[in-house]
């Protein structure tokens, strides 16, 4: 049977998933900014939506031959994907955007330390859970202790996310396997958003067209850059490259949503970033 070559083969890995954490993070500070008009519901209803019959279209996946155990690996990367989503919005809803996507980072750090016995793991993940625990002491308004428990929701389902992804991308060709994911996770999430989506849209239908675009950035492009990277790379590396992402998120927040975080804050994403960093730069191949 012929098969598909898979996309972006000379690429770098690195690069693709440097791409995706600039993609998803503004595209996620965009959203941030439609809150007031579609709630965190409706917001990850239309973006899995329309992300998903977005990229069902480009890719058309061929799954009339998967066997049972693929499609095992397509429903766990599905659900992974709408809860990430949907956990992760009902966080920025209530915390700064750098704050929540610091705390899910936490997922994919999980996944990098899994199965380690070494001490400098456990001092590395020790100073994760010292940066999480200084966003948790901050005194200010700008934290929330039911937008952290939604964060970490999202960083359980990020960890599904990735452990799913890099088993599934070894199963079937380009991103045929991410495309049907989707479809589970918008099949999940899109009757749960309805109720704010549904009213949001017949009071301004250009709204289709503004999360058709955030789909794009949010979804369509970082997963599946994602999604063709673990083809090529470990998950402990997609670990340290993923610790960009809350100083890409509190960039973006500060750019598009006019946010501000004080130096606790910058400290505790800071020890974040470099835990996670030194988690895998120091690990055992």
């Amino acid at each position: 049977m012929q098969t598909r070559p898979d996309p972006l083969p000379r690429v770098p890995p690195s690069a693709l998933v440097v791409a995706a954490v600039f993609s998803v993070q503004f595209g996620n500070a965009i959203v941030g900014s439609l809150f007031d008009r579609v709630g965190p519901f409706g917001a990850a209803a239309l973006r899995l939506g329309c992300g998903a019959l977005i990229l069902a279209l480009l890719v058309r996946p061929r799954v009339l031959s998967w066997p049972r155990r693929t499609w095992l690996g397509v429903l766990l990367l599905g659900l992974g994907l709408g809860g990430m989503n949907l956990f992760i919005y009902l966080a920025i809803d209530r915390v700064p955007l750098g704050v929540a996507v610091t705390v899910e980072l936490m997922g994919p750090l999980a996944v990098a330390a899994a199965g380690s016995r070494r001490l400098i793991d456990a001092l590395w993940v020790a100073l994760a859970a010292l940066g999480i625990a200084m966003l948790g002491v901050h005194g200010g308004a700008a934290f929330d202790v039911r937008g952290a428990g939604f964060a970490a929701m999202a960083a359980l389902c990020w960890a599904v996310y990735v452990v799913a992804s890099a088993r599934l991308g070894t199963r079937v060709h380009g991103v045929d396997g991410l495309s049907a994911a989707m479809l589970v996770a918008a099949g999940v999430i899109v009757p749960i958003g309805l109720f704010q989506a549904a009213p949001a849209v017949a009071d301004d239908p250009g709204l289709l067209a503004a999360f058709g675009g955030v789909a794009v950035l949010t979804s369509v492009i970082p997963y599946a850059l994602e999604f063709t990277a673990l083809k090529r790379m470990s998950t402990r590396v997609f670990g340290v490259l993923s610790s960009l992402g809350p100083a890409v998120a509190a960039f973006a927040g500060f750019v598009v949503l006019d946010q501000s975080l004080d130096s606790r804050q910058l400290v505790a994403i800071a020890l974040v970033v470099t835990a996670s960093a030194g988690v895998v730069l120091t690990a055992a191949r």
